[in-house]
């Protein structure tokens, strides 16, 4: 597929969404245009909840992207489904074992650590103990990354080309910063945050730079 499709992509995203923020940096990587169609978690209990919106993701959850006359939801889903049909400005090695590693650190940051801090179970851990709570796992996961990034990492997760992996780590930094998570003891995730934070694919994409970033946080 060539991936010249003359509708433009629609993104349903959330600012300050973690999982949104990968399938923009990703975009934005592989420039390729897109709108946003902002979806607030809170107004009103969470617009996700809405039937119209459910309608778009049954799992009532950010990112949704309508693209190429289809609607994907998940953001590691997507993120492949850019990589397989939009393969200028790779996102992906192209070595077996390096292809490997960059899905590793996917894996453990999208399924072992963000969903155990995302909204909905913060809520149910309760409003005294979610600060605790996210820093626990995020600190367990933040562990095994700087594990696997201490021999996979170049200048960045994995060698001295921006992959996938890169597109989930930032937007869990800022998790653990939002925590007040203790970063000292992870310094390849620390140096690789800061080689990544000019870049103006990840500038573009970060939560202040959005249209639906309030007046008060955005820069």
């Amino acid at each position: 597929m060539s991936g010249n499709n003359k509708e433009k992509p629609v993104l349903y995203s959330y600012w300050r969404s973690s999982c949104s923020w990968r399938v923009r940096i990703a975009l934005n990587l592989k420039e390729i245009p897109y709108d946003i169609k902002a979806v607030s978690l809170i107004k009103g209990g969470g617009e996700q909840h809405c039937n119209e919106y459910r309608e778009v993701n049954p799992m009532e959850q950010v990112p949704s992207l309508c693209i190429d006359g289809h609607t994907l939801i998940e953001s590691l889903s997507i993120m492949h489904y850019l990589e397989e049909t939009r393969p200028q400005r790779p996102l992906m090695p192209q070595d077996c074992i390096k292809r490997a590693k960059v899905r590793e650190i996917c894996e453990v940051i999208s399924s072992g650590i963000q969903p155990l801090q995302n909204l909905i179970v913060l809520i149910y851990v309760g409003e005294e103990k979610k600060k605790e709570w996210a820093q626990h796992w995020i600190m367990r996961g933040f562990r095994a990354v700087e594990k696997l990034l201490s021999a996979s990492a170049g200048k960045y997760c994995v060698g001295d080309e921006i992959t996938l992996a890169d597109c989930c780590l930032v937007p869990q930094v800022f998790n653990a910063r939002r925590f007040h998570v203790d970063l000292r003891p992870f310094p390849i995730i620390l140096r690789i945050d800061r080689e990544l934070e000019n870049h103006p694919a990840f500038r573009a994409a970060h939560p202040s730079s959005q249209p639906d970033c309030p007046p008060e946080v955005a820069k």
